[in-house]
């Protein structure tokens, strides 16, 4: 069976949607990280823009580490195959899709002056990342000649000088940043730290000045389930296209991309156009706030619950009565009613989250959700919670028995390697979080015996404002909902439990 390759690609476009030729000017984007999502995001984006005649973007992939797949992406001549499917809108979607846009991968640490190369191309437009949410952090280090830079900040302030040393300080070198990474502000903490560079690195003033006046480092979102390779379909699909790809990514339709800045750069990225759903918008906020309490809300208020009550991926709480019931329920009479958000608009979104929960084509983890669940429902969860008891004097039931299943969770030992990890049903799990959340909860729960009371171990863990940024005592009534709930659970199990407070 052939590999996917640019020589043989007619062989296998029947089927498949493939971008047409496009005679427009080529639009030059570099795209630092090589992983999943952006494949199956922005470079699917771009791809459909380009079929549609509407762009002719030609993406550049960098590897963020020295290890990647840029040799991969190479040897199939920048060609992978999307899989888009599940349900969308109450009606069934199964595409498949040859992504082209893809013209080079480089590895920038063995190619770092192919990197300097594009960065110093005139037709270089655009530079999109995800790097992780650690990606986009100071790290000090120095300047050197010759040498790619270890973070990723520092890689952007290297190619920035020398595109400015080239090409000048004009509006027209300038370039635009979407980083795609999921941390608030993302854009402008880029920024911040691309100039703490420039200072360190004693560059001058106007390299600076033209970093902050003609280069655009906008502050995204970015929604949507990339599974990634379908390992377990990999030969029927292989029989099916009729040729291998190693690189093949699965996703769901789903997908959306706010993006906080000009409308004239809308013109100039037009996935908007092709039909995609893409907002320029000049306030991020109402719609990061939507995406946290409502898709990541009720991931982290049900994950840890379902989970502990032997479920193992999202749509397992879809087809569980019990937990459907309590999903929902927290969903649309807890969560949804504080979305600062017309209401019809944030309702919408919420049966679009519920209808995504429920695709059975992707295998969504409960343990891979429960990662850091700690510094995630304080995010995530807890603002919700506060305004609910600012409306009604107390907390609200669902959400606080959330917090109980989450201290249930977290309630575990150490094994013999040291890992932390809790049972299930007679099995250990492992849990993960920051190493200062672990040792808090580790020594909250060192202090209890089966069949006592949990209240005071419920206070003093609320109470630790390390944990929660504040003390939570101070929400009417959670204390007291968080410590019934934790009883029951520890009584009758989580399972058992859940059908109480239903």
């Amino acid at each position: 069976m052939t590999t996917l390759s640019r020589k043989t690609l007619s062989n296998h476009a029947a089927g498949l949607e493939v971008a047409a030729s496009n005679a427009l000017p080529q639009v030059g984007i570099l795209q630092i990280g090589d992983g999943n999502f952006l494949r199956a995001f922005v470079d699917w984006m771009v791809d459909v823009t380009n079929g549609a005649g509407l762009f002719n973007g030609r993406v550049t992939i960098a590897q963020p580490l020295d290890r990647g797949i840029a040799g991969l992406l190479n040897a199939q001549d920048g060609l992978y195959t999307v899989l888009l499917r599940g349900v969308q809108g109450g009606k069934a979607v199964d595409q498949r899709r040859i992504v082209s846009c893809v013209h080079q991968a480089l590895n920038p640490y063995a190619e770092w002056d192919a990197m300097l190369a594009l960065a110093t191309d005139a037709s270089l437009r655009f530079v999109v990342s995800n790097t992780t949410e650690a990606g986009i952090a100071h790290v000090d280090e120095a300047l050197q000649a010759g040498v790619c830079p270890q973070s990723f900040p520092a890689k952007v302030a290297a190619l920035l000088w020398a595109r400015f040393q080239k090409l000048g300080a004009t509006a027209a070198s300038g370039l635009v940043f979407l980083p795609c990474e999921l941390i608030e502000a993302n854009g402008t903490k880029l920024r911040s730290i691309v100039l703490k560079h420039a200072a360190s690195w004693g560059l001058p003033a106007e390299f600076a000045a033209w970093v902050e006046q003609h280069n655009y480092f906008l502050n995204t979102l970015v929604d949507r389930i990339v599974p990634g390779y379908p390992a377990g379909e990999a030969a029927a699909l292989s029989a099916e296209l009729g040729y291998e790809d190693t690189l093949m990514v699965a996703a769901e339709p789903f997908h959306l991309w706010v993006i906080e800045g000009p409308q004239h750069l809308a013109k100039e990225f037009p996935l908007q156009q092709a039909g995609l759903d893409v907002v320029w918008t000049d306030d991020l906020q109402p719609y990061r706030t939507r995406k946290v309490r409502i898709l990541n809300g009720a991931h982290t208020a049900s994950a840890l619950a379902s989970y502990s009550a032997g479920l193992d991926t999202v749509q397992s709480m879809i087809d569980d009565a019990v937990v459907s019931k309590y999903l929902n329920t927290l969903m649309f009479e807890e969560i949804v009613p504080f979305v600062p958000l017309p209401d019809e608009e944030r309702k919408q979104y919420a049966a679009t989250i519920m209808e995504r929960f429920a695709n059975p084509n992707i295998r969504h983890e409960l343990i891979s959700i429960a990662l850091n669940s700690v510094s995630k429902w304080q995010v995530r969860v807890l603002p919700t919670v506060k305004d609910y008891a600012k409306e009604y004097g107390k907390a609200p039931k669902f959400l606080s028995f959330s917090l109980a299943a989450l201290l249930n969770f977290y309630h575990g030992k150490r094994d013999a390697a040291g890992e932390f990890i809790g049972e299930r049903a007679g099995q250990s799990y492992p849990i993960k979080d920051n190493a200062d959340v672990l040792a808090a909860l580790e020594q909250a729960w060192s202090s209890w015996t089966p069949g006592a009371d949990v209240s005071a171990l419920v206070r003093g863990v609320l109470a630790n404002t390390s944990l929660w940024g504040e003390d939570l005592n101070a929400v009417p009534g959670l204390s007291e909902q968080v410590a019934a709930g934790l009883a029951r659970i520890k009584a009758v199990g989580v399972s058992a439990a859940i059908a109480e407070l239903l």
